[in-house]
């Protein structure tokens, strides 16, 4: 195979690249569109496939527009990887990907893949920027936040990114601002954040270079290595965490003149409070939810509030019912279903998860925590359920859990993932354990990405 070629492009891959072919191999194009004919130069190939540099687009996708980011593109910020197609079709892409996966590895052609919904909390709101209520920085040996490359995984500083929400955006500035030893300008202060439309939007860009990448930059003052910083808010309480994580779980000393808590994540897992509680409450239907530090939650709220419901449609609970969920986290769905049902049952392994869970359950006497490995606790229960929700970890399911599933035989499932290809793989155990996919949502709680979450209802 030659090393430079002119491809037509035809389908998309599950890790967002676009594909075509060559002499029966197929090849993987980062930052190109289905549709669009291609120059590009091989950079790495295997027996049956090839991944590809793109180097010029000759003839554009219809869908194809200008990345408002500059830290967009090869070589540069992996956080994004569709920042070039236009979000409608961004939907459209995702669908395929999820209806793809089910057939290729589920072994379901004719999969009931919807339309991708796009989410908002409000219909005045853009559903495809400013949507990131949590985000993760690693730091640069000068001190900034950062973001992996997309090839490389190098650090890259960014001083501004376009999907955080408001409260991210202005600790990210501070710490921006407190790396580079800048006094915050008034006036600029005063001014609302930039958005996707901004024209003349303007950045720099800021690498390790030839830093050894195991190592580590240190915090400001006593010279703890600091490692990463977390920031998670919440617009319905108004609450900001930042969490710190260094190597030898001692706290540095941090500039950060906003209102904000502040916690040390221990590398087993304990938040200690710095300043403030280690903790936010975050709300979702009228809910509120105490997230820990080192618990999970959705990095969209209003994907959130779409996914409960959802699983509040496809297992339509009843007052005499008890249902199961098998990966609670802090209780998003459990205490959704809990006001419409008699009982249920919850599985959580994360001890900061269960420890948000009883908190969040306290009035709610019908609701059962049990903590522990999901396949070992299913095998202790005894049904019926009426219905079990799922929302496994990027890894999905697998045969210990299925097999317990079959064994409970609860007449409905849905299934919550945040990858299409565990799910296909999942989908293909749950058919021969005995179930039928009647319905799959796509939902895209991550735009400007390839990532995609979908609910698939499964009944016996």
């Amino acid at each position: 195979m030659t090393n430079v070629l002119e491809l037509t492009l035809t389908g998309i891959a599950h890790g967002g690249e676009a594909i075509g072919r060559h002499d029966g191999k197929v090849i993987f194009v980062p930052f190109a569109i289905p549709g669009e004919t291609v120059r590009v130069a091989i950079t790495e190939q295997k027996a049956n496939w090839a991944r590809a540099r793109l180097l010029e687009v000759l003839t554009p996708s219809p869908d194809r527009v200008e990345p408002p980011c500059p830290f967009f593109g090869p070589q540069r910020c992996g956080g994004c990887q569709w920042q070039h197609i236009a979000y409608e079709r961004q939907l459209e892409l995702k669908q395929a990907i999820v209806q793809d996966q089910l057939a290729r590895l589920g072994r379901l052609p004719a999969a009931p893949v919807a339309e991708t919904w796009a989410v908002a909390l409000t219909d005045e709101d853009d559903p495809a920027w400013r949507y990131r209520n949590h985000v993760q920085f690693s730091i640069t040996a000068d001190g900034r936040p950062a973001y992996q490359q997309a090839a490389s995984h190098d650090l890259i500083a960014v001083d501004e990114c376009l999907l955080l929400s408001p409260a991210l955006d202005a600790v990210h500035a501070a710490l921006w601002a407190g790396a580079a030893g800048d006094e915050p300008d008034a006036d600029e202060a005063d001014q609302q954040p930039p958005t996707a439309a901004t024209a003349g939007y303007k950045g720099k860009v800021w690498t390790l270079g030839d830093a050894p990448r195991t190592a580590h930059p240190r915090g400001a003052g006593r010279g703890q290595p600091l490692r990463r910083i977390s920031v998670r808010s919440s617009a319905a309480s108004g609450q900001t965490l930042v969490t710190l994580e260094t190597d030898d779980d001692q706290a540095p000393e941090l500039a950060l003149d906003l209102p904000v808590a502040v916690a040390l994540l221990h590398r087993d897992g304990q938040a200690e409070a710095l300043i403030g509680q280690a903790a936010i409450e975050e709300e979702v239907h009228g809910r509120r939810y105490r997230v820990s530090a080192g618990s999970f939650f959705q990095v969209n709220t209003a994907g959130a509030e779409a996914l409960v419901d959802l699983v509040l449609d496809f297992l339509d609970p009843q007052p005499s019912q008890r249902l199961l969920d098998a990966y609670a986290g802090v209780g998003l769905f459990a205490l959704a279903l809990a006001p419409f049902c008699r009982q249920v049952d919850a599985i959580e392994a994360a001890p900061s998860a269960c420890a948000d869970f009883a908190w969040n359950a306290a009035d709610l006497p019908h609701v059962r925590l049990h903590e522990g490995d999901t396949a070992a606790v299913l095998a202790s229960l005894s049904g019926p359920y009426a219905g079990i929700v799922l929302d496994p970890p990027r890894t999905g399911l697998g045969q210990a859990v299925i097999t317990q599933l079959a064994r409970l035989a609860a007449p409905r499932l849905a299934y919550v993932s945040c990858d299409p290809a565990t799910l296909a793989r999942d989908a293909a155990l749950l058919t021969q354990a005995g179930y039928r996919l009647r319905a799959v949502q796509p939902l895209d709680l991550f735009p400007q990405t390839y990532h995609v979450e979908s609910v698939a209802l499964w009944e016996r």
